[in-house]
């Protein structure tokens, strides 16, 4: 096998001032570069490529670049993709036996001479079917097909054949040929009240006529509009995401396995073409187009891969020598399989058409709700996974523990419109609960809510979780202590009764010690004759013995009355108490910083109009608001219904981003709230739970199956499989640990700061009392001896100064 191959390409580039590389032939080379890169698919080859750049429309230049290609030894050529100049490209394929490979849909009439011919895009017919199948399951009675092209028309086939074998009336209208101006089109089906429409268009044309849908005023929930293009996903569709429109794409790219979108995001990342201004697309988007061309070098090169030895030879188009190696190749290529970006390929041996592929539809009305974490998720993993292994949460666990002591099989399916199930005004149910009323299902194993309208309709088992209805908000900002944050133990008004108290015993004190005989003594009792007595309690003293003991360092003043005592003993007590409390709440307050929440309970929000709230919609949340005869729920479900298109979000996950982004709060089940606030530490609950309710597994009326599904939970329930199902599927968060970190942290100077500050100040004041101190007994002795001031007072600065005795300044006093 020979350590380089090629391979040719050969695309169309876009006329005007600056060509723009196509997305395919940048999904060309990036696949060319991934396999070189990763050498799983060809250890021992390095692939290479030949590109060449057509005009479109240009079928010669496209044989005179296929023939360049052939001569420098390609073993397959790709593309182009429009019909003429590919028809000419295989026609020298067929004639030299070489690959041809197309990853565009075009009309294929059956012809036994293109042998060497495949395509990666989906079968016309197929793609039919599948429209029409949607057109049923949505029970279309009418419907306006609006195509761009003639080859529309043979693409729609199926569906437009309908009406001879279904109850369905169709009305066939044709898109503009300039494709600019669609609105006269769009008010001629607006006025004939044609609610049910149908596109056939490429995803850029699409981009466009939404946005004339919308100045139309056709963005309503009564409109329900489906796009034939594999593309919908590349259109921006966020500004028509709350207008209530309904509209239905189709979607091979299979973005939900983990290693397609590892590969797509790298591709979004490595582009670096934006599209064109305004024209509704999405950037770095990679397109079906781009994902088949990733596909039909990978399925190449597998082929090559497991193909025997081969040679490549270069071919000339004049002497019409074929490859012999081409035939054998091409059967390699045909017979193949590879689970690609647009899932398992695979190939009709004789047409070469794709068949056996996944076709999604994917809805901008669609809720999602069936893969709700953590009870219902996709597993990630890097290989295909089918059938019920694709699935994996807390209630396929539940489901499995079922499955084993009841010991039956099952098989896991999505709900189609992705509702639990709900009510409309004309009594019909949508969601599990209509899949269990028309039989459809046998058992509804979901975080399904039993409520009295359900209970009605269908049978539940007994609870296996219950929970309330609390409030989901956005973590709020922990606020700053402050300098003097050593105040916060108390309020203010105590700081303030404290202060009161001090002054009245100290007050009392003084009184109380002048009264009191025990509490004079002699004041010289070395002369019996004196009677000159004092009193140690002046009022000065008493403000000291308070301090003292209030700053728990005691003074030398000591009671020596009986009345004195009682007072300093009662006053000791008080202290200690003060103290001790105090210096409890000192260490919470300095180490924890404060989240400030501006609403702590439903009746806060109630009260307020500042912060938006909601709920999902068609949820039993919303049931229970609705129809509640409390009057706090009956004022907050005024505020959602009269502003439905902001207070009432389509899923979970669109509420999550509104309350990151917005001052919105949401209301819903505590337990998926306390699922989402463990993983994302910028969330939180607010207040506790509203409403009590369970969830159950759903089973149709009279099903055998509710009395042992409701056993075997009460079995798994009491002997704690129940709980550790939960601990699984709840716990394993990082947010709990960032709360404990929170709890407790080392203090700094915004703690402490007061204190320092209180310090310096006493220190200041000390200093200027000193001061006045001084002069005054400076001024006094003076004045008694008769000395001149100013020189006194250099004399004793000169003492101080110098540290010398302090005689001059005692004999002053």
């Amino acid at each position: 096998m020979p350590h380089v191959i090629r391979i040719g390409g050969i695309f169309e580039q876009t006329e005007g001032p600056v060509p723009l590389v196509s997305p395919e032939e940048l999904a060309f080379k990036f696949a060319v570069n991934n396999i070189n890169r990763n050498r799983t698919l060809l250890p021992n080859t390095t692939l290479t490529y030949d590109i060449q750049r057509i005009n479109i429309y240009d079928s010669f230049e496209a044989s005179r670049k296929a023939c360049d290609q052939l001569s420098l030894g390609v073993v397959a050529i790709f593309g182009p993709s429009h019909s003429s100049s590919s028809n000419a490209v295989q026609s020298i394929c067929n004639a030299l036996e070489v690959p041809h490979i197309q990853v565009r849909w075009k009309h294929h009439p059956m012809d036994n001479r293109d042998t060497f011919y495949a395509n990666l895009y989906p079968d016309y017919s197929s793609l039919s079917y599948g429209i029409l199948d949607l057109v049923q399951f949505l029970k279309w009675k009418t419907a306006t097909v609006v195509y761009d092209d003639s080859t529309g028309l043979i693409r729609l086939q199926e569906l437009i054949m309908a009406p001879s074998r279904y109850n369905i009336r169709l009305k066939i209208r044709q898109l503009p040929l300039d494709g600019e101006d669609t609105r006269p089109l769009l008010k001629e089906m607006k006025r004939g009240r044609e609610f049910r429409i149908i596109f056939d268009c490429s995803h850029e044309m699409a981009a466009q006529i939404l946005k004339q849908v919308r100045t139309m005023g056709m963005m309503t929930e009564y409109y329900h509009y489906i796009f034939t293009t594999l593309d919908l996903m590349a259109i921006d569709l966020e500004p028509y995401r709350f207008c209530g429109v309904n509209m239905t794409g189709f979607r091979i790219l299979n973005v939900d396995n983990p290693q397609v979108a590892s590969i797509v995001e790298k591709w979004s990342q490595e582009r670096q073409i934006p599209p064109k201004p305004d024209s509704g697309l999405l950037e770095g988007i990679m397109t079906t187009d781009a994902a088949l061309t990733y596909d039909a070098v990978h399925i190449v090169s597998v082929s090559y891969q497991h193909a025997p030895q081969m040679t490549v030879n270069s071919l000339q188009c004049h002497r019409h020598k074929p490859w012999r190696f081409g035939g054998r190749f091409m059967n390699f290529i045909k017979e193949s399989h590879w689970e690609g970006l647009t899932g398992r390929l695979s190939f009709n041996r004789t047409s070469g058409l794709r068949t056996d592929f996944d076709l999604d539809i994917i809805s901008l009305k669609e809720e999602g709700l069936e893969k709700e974490e953590p009870y219902v998720m996709l597993k990630k993993s890097d290989k295909a996974l089918v059938g019920n292994d694709r699935f994996e949460g807390f209630c396929i666990d539940l489901l499995k523990e079922l499955a084993s002591i009841l010991g039956f099989t099952y098989e896991i399916r999505l709900v189609p419109d992705g509702k639990y199930g709900s009510q409309d005004d004309k009594g019909q149910w949508n969601g599990m609960i209509k899949e269990l009323m028309e039989h459809r299902a046998d058992l509804a194993v979901a975080p399904l809510t039993i409520t009295y309208l359900r209970e009605k309709v269908v049978d539940f088992s007994k609870p296996f979780m219950s929970m309330g209805i609390s409030i989901l908000y956005r973590k709020p900002n922990t606020t700053n202590n402050g300098f003097f944050s050593f105040l916060n133990p108390m309020t203010p008004d105590i700081w303030v009764y404290i202060l009161l108290a001090y002054l009245g015993v100290s007050c009392v004190l003084f009184v109380i010690a002048r009264f009191s005989p025990y509490e004079w003594y002699d004041a010289h009792p070395c002369n019996p004759g004196s009677d000159v007595v004092e009193n140690n309690f002046t009022l000065l003293n008493s403000f000291w013995f308070g301090v003292g003991s209030l700053m728990q360092q005691g003074s030398e003043l000591m009671p020596k009355a009986l009345s004195t005592r009682i007072i300093g003993g009662i006053w000791w007590f008080f202290t200690l108490i003060i103290i001790s409390s105090y210096t409890a709440n000192l260490a919470a307050f300095l180490t924890v910083e404060r989240m400030e929440s501006p609403v702590d309970s439903a009746d806060d929000i109630a009260k307020q109009t500042k912060i938006e709230y909601g709920v999902v919609k068609d949820s039993a949340t919303m049931s229970f608001f609705k129809k509640s005869k409390v009057s706090t729920f009956e004022k907050m479900w005024a505020f959602m219904s009269s502003k439905q298109s902001t207070s009432l979000v389509k899923s979970i996950e669109d509420g999550i981003q509104r309350v990151l982004k917005s001052d919105y709060a949401l209301l819903m089940e505590s337990t998926t709230i306390d699922y989402i606030t463990q993983r994302n530490c910028n969330l939180t609950q607010v207040g506790g739970v509203i409403d009590s309710k369970g969830y159950g597994i759903g089973t149709p009326m009279g099903s055998p199956y509710r009395d042992k599904v409701t056993i075997a939970i009460l079995s798994i329930l009491e002997d704690g499989r129940l709980h550790m199902l939960k601990e699984k599927w709840w716990s394993g968060s990082s947010c709990l640990d960032e709360e404990r970190r929170e709890k407790a942290g080392p203090m700094g100077i915004q703690n402490l700061g007061g204190i320092f500050i209180v310090l310096a100040s006493g220190l200041v004041l000390s200093v200027f009392v000193a001061i006045a101190e001084f002069i005054y007994k400076l001024r006094k002795t003076a004045k008694r001896e008769q000395v001149d001031i100013p020189m006194n007072l250099i004399q004793d600065l000169y003492i101080l100064v110098h540290f010398r005795s302090f005689t001059s300044i005692i004999q002053l006093a």
